[in-house]
């Protein structure tokens, strides 16, 4: 008895040091498969470089709006102004051989802050060559003022409104072996010298702004309005270097090609024909200062708005996002 206890605890033994050796040698497989890639040189040294290490923690703060300006002309002029509260959030991320992942914090979900309603998703990939951004809002907080007419106007508080809307931009740059999105926003480049890049790329947008009870039971009205957007197009970015600073300016504007834009008013549907040209524009800027080799701050914007109708009728959305952080390669 006492033998096969020994027989079954060397067993034991051996079968956690296999496991622990087989993690061992999955982990060295991936980051030996990491580092290849990230030492790869695709690009003018000239130009650009990886930074001289494999890990890097940035710790940001974030700030989000997005507003909206809508004319109707039908027999009596409307007009209105809304916007969402604006969302503040914190963040940290970790990039290791330039794949980066990164967890945000809403603190007046934390505090009792008076912003608990809205949230967001945001999730970001650059690259040199190309790059994706995509973004998901949900907000409570949609509010504002509406004009009928020219002596008729009323609030509509939060809580009647109920906005969703998805966001998904992509770009191509020409020039990728000089020019390089990634220094100006991730920093797992560093732009040397500057340069600049036309781009081409698309950007879709949609979602929907309908009533809730409580605006349906004050003014006896069940609305909502959809909107679905495609648009391709190109534009042009530019990296400047000066010294320890590195400057970043960029405007993508998209035309739209495609829409399913429509509006239901207590149960009636009317669709909204594409009044060319509709635009969707996507602006990109950041500013960064390299303290050290080791250590960095900063600052992004980045801003999509849409340009949808007409003069007499028309819609002007901007959804914006802004971020500062602080960054420790190691």
């Amino acid at each position: 008895m006492r033998k096969a206890a020994i027989i079954v605890m060397l067993l034991m033994v051996g079968g956690v040091a296999f496991a622990q050796s087989k993690r061992e040698k999955v982990r060295e497989r991936v980051d030996s498969v990491l580092r290849a890639r990230y030492e790869k040189v695709s690009y003018d040294t000239l130009y650009m470089e990886r930074p001289d290490a494999k890990l890097t923690l940035k710790f940001r703060g974030n700030l989000s709006g997005n507003s909206f300006r809508v004319k109707q002309t039908t027999d009596e002029q409307i007009r209105a102004k809304l916007s969402t509260d604006l969302r503040a959030t914190v963040s940290a991320a970790v990039t290791y051989y330039g794949i980066t992942a990164g967890l945000a914090i809403n603190p007046a979900q934390i505090f009792g802050g008076k912003n608990k309603k809205d949230w967001e998703l945001n999730l970001n990939a650059y690259f040199n060559r190309f790059g994706l951004e995509v973004g998901y809002q949900y907000s409570k907080t949609l509010s504002g003022d509406i004009t009928y007419g020219h002596d008729e106007s009323w609030h509509l508080p939060k809580d009647y409104l109920r906005l969703s809307n998805i966001y998904v931009t992509g770009y191509y740059a020409f020039n990728h072996r000089r020019f390089s999105y990634p220094a100006a926003f991730t920093q797992s480049y560093i732009q040397k010298k500057s340069a600049g890049s036309w781009l081409v790329g698309f950007s879709y947008q949609g979602g929907s702004i309908k009533t809730t009870g409580k605006a349906t039971e004050e003014y006896g009205t069940e609305a909502r309005i959809y909107a679905g957007n495609f648009a391709i197009g190109g534009g042009y970015g530019y990296n400047l270097v000066a010294k320890k600073w590195l400057f970043h300016l960029s405007a993508q504007p998209n035309i739209i090609i495609f829409n399913s834009n429509n509006t239901k008013v207590n149960g009636e549907k009317s669709s909204e024909s594409l009044h060319f040209p509709e635009m969707i524009i996507n602006s990109r800027a950041a500013i960064l200062y390299n303290i050290s080799p080791k250590c960095f701050v900063g600052s992004t914007v980045l801003v999509n708005t849409s340009l949808l109708g007409d003069n007499d009728d028309y819609t002007r959305q901007v959804k914006w996002r802004a971020r500062a952080f602080v960054g420790i390669r190691l």
